[in-house]
Formats: C-alpha cells, structure tokens, sequence
C-alpha cells in the first residue's frame, strides 16, 4: 500500500529542463536527487522536489505545499538530517550559542537535554518513538556500509558473544527459578541425588536438551564435573553387584577399606571381585586413591616400625634412630637393642645396607 504524498506546485517549464529527473515516487511525484541522500554543494542544497538548490530547504518546501517531516519519510532521510548549507548552519549554531549564553530558558532546556542524554532516557526515548517505523532508506545505507566495514571474523566473534550472553541469562533466570544462584550448582545439587541432565532441564522449565547442549558454555567446571561422574557411574557399575554381596555401597568405600586399611594388594583386591589387574587400577585412579606397590609387605614393615618406636618411647622409627645415634650407638648396636636386623635399620634411616 503506497503513502500519498502532497503533489509539488507546478515548476516553470525552463525549469524543469535544467535538472534531469532521477526518480518517480510511487504517487507519480518525480524527484531530482537520488533518495537516501542530501546533495550539497558548498553552502546549498539541492531540492529533491524541483532539483534546485537552496541555502536551507525547509522554507523552500512551503512553496511545494510539503512539511519538512512528508519531505524526510519520502525521500527516506534521517529526522536529524541537516537540511541546510554549511554556511547556513553555521549562522545558526553561531545564534544559537548565543542564546544559550544570554536566553535562561535556553540555557535550562539545554542543561535538561544534556542531563537526559547522559541518564541513557533521551536513547530510550528515541527508541520508544522509532518502535514500529520503517527505518529510513539513509539510515539503512549507513548501517549496510558500516556491517560492510565488519570482517567476517568480527562478526562471528559478536554474534557468539551475543548468544553466550543469551545462554548466560537463561540459565541464570532457570536457576534462579529453583533457589540455586548458578546454573553450575543446581546441576551439582540434583547431579548429586541421582538426576539425568535432561530431568534438571525439564525441573527448572527448559527445553530437555538445553543442558546437554548448552551447559559446557554456561558453566564449563560443572560441565566436565557432570561428564566426569557419569564416566565414572559408567566404569563404576560392574562393580557394584560384587560389591552388595561384599557389604559396600560404593566403589570408592570398598578400595579405601580394601588398599588403604587392610594394605591389600591390587593382585589381591582383583581376585576378590573378578576382576583384571588394570581395571582395580583404573577404579585406584579414577576414585584419586594413590596406588601403593606392595602394600600388603609396605604396610607390615610400617607396624613393625612403629611397633619398635613406640616399645622405646617414642613417636615414630625417625625420632628413635635420631635418639640413638645422638647417644653414640652404633647401626649394629641399635640393631642389636630393636631386635631388628642391621640392614632393616639402615635402610629405614635412608642409609645403604
């Protein structure tokens, strides 16, 4: 549906000969100046109704039977858009400066205006007043010209940026929902009681699939925290049925019992649950137990020696062997004195056999 727009007075013929017609609006009205844009030369302008050219176009348009703000929707031209020669506009400001020195309502608008503009409302008023209308043909040319000045890579790394800005308001909002104040620690809360990443979705109202999709963006330490137990939930469920007969709820209680307390060996822990050597060892790693080699022969050397600092008085082996030697014994008689042979001695001081 095409806007009329008020028919231009009728121009001299010898007039009309001197400027070549550009354009045809789409009421018939032609135009000499290509829309979008203000032809200037010097100190005027040129009329996009007539072609001729004026220090200012705006007392101009009477004569056309047009306002200034017809003028600007049809020749698609920015409502801030100087109508006027440099000389003119200079004659203006200059005037215009003078008034806000002298003229007290001026200067009050004026100090209103820039407080306006500094408060960000004079933005948001202006975004509230263009909501709904169609950007004008010379502001969509400076927008075109200024993407066209973005590279590709400039543009991809903004609209990333844009879509983890999105991500990171939607999962906060969704947390936010369920009393947590991350994302990351309403995955860790519910992760932790047993719930698939597709049910938290579900609970805090999104789509199934957006956590799956999404959570290494939002959140990547809670990301690699939920990837990690289910590995672990993975490798840990051959074991559990073995360990229910065994009395232990978990991998990881069952180890510690296992290797740290009793000092079973791995070779020892495998053939109880029937298993190979490599996953016992895998379970030691994944569960962060530090493997002991030999722990069974490690452990009962370590109750010997503090069965032998604890007989003389003492807190551990280091703290007796340093006794010893402060009160001039030698290795062997030490050796003698613990009932230990010399070489256990020396080589529980660090010393060669």
């Amino acid at each position: 549906m095409s806007v009329a727009f008020p028919q231009p007075a009728a121009v001299p013929e010898r007039r009309r000969g001197m400027h070549a017609v550009v354009g045809v609006l789409d009421d018939g009205t032609p135009y000499f100046a290509p829309v979008g844009t203000v032809d200037r030369d010097g100190s005027r302008v040129r009329c996009h109704l007539c072609g001729g050219w004026y220090r200012s176009v705006l007392p101009h348009l009477r004569k056309h039977g047009w306002d200034q703000l017809t003028y600007r929707a049809a020749f698609g031209l920015e409502r801030g858009q100087s109508l006027e020669g440099d000389a003119t506009r200079g004659r203006r400001a200059g005037a215009l400066r003078v008034r806000r020195e002298r003229d007290p309502a001026v200067r009050a608008g004026s100090a209103a205006g820039i407080g306006l503009a500094r408060s960000g409302e004079l933005t948001r008023a202006a975004a509230r007043a263009a909501r709904g209308r169609r950007q004008p043909e010379q502001r969509r040319r400076k927008t075109l010209a200024s993407l066209a000045a973005i590279s590709p890579e400039a543009r991809d790394a903004g609209t990333r940026r844009f879509r983890h800005a999105q991500l990171g308001t939607v999962s906060r909002d969704a947390a936010a929902r369920l009393g947590f104040d991350s994302i990351g620690a309403l995955v860790r809360d519910r992760v932790a009681a047993g719930a698939s990443l597709a049910a938290i979705s579900r609970e805090a109202g999104l789509h199934k699939d957006w956590l799956c999709r999404h959570l290494a963006t939002v959140d990547p330490d809670a990301a690699r925290e939920v990837q990690e137990s289910g590995r672990r939930a993975r490798l840990d469920a051959p074991w559990l049925p073995v360990l229910a007969g065994l009395g232990f709820p978990c991998v990881a209680t069952y180890l510690v019992d296992r290797h740290v307390v009793r000092r079973c060996t791995v070779s020892t822990i495998a053939v109880e649950v029937g298993m190979c050597r490599a996953s016992v060892q895998g379970a030691l790693a994944r569960h962060g137990i530090t493997q002991v080699a030999h722990a069974r022969t490690r452990g009962a050397t370590e109750d010997r020696a503090a069965e032998v600092a604890a007989r003389f008085g003492h807190t551990d082996l280091t703290e007796y062997l340093d006794a010893r030697r402060a009160a001039g014994l030698s290795w062997r008689a030490i050796a003698a004195e613990c009932g230990r042979p010399a070489t256990w001695v020396r080589r529980r001081a660090g010393l060669p056999d």
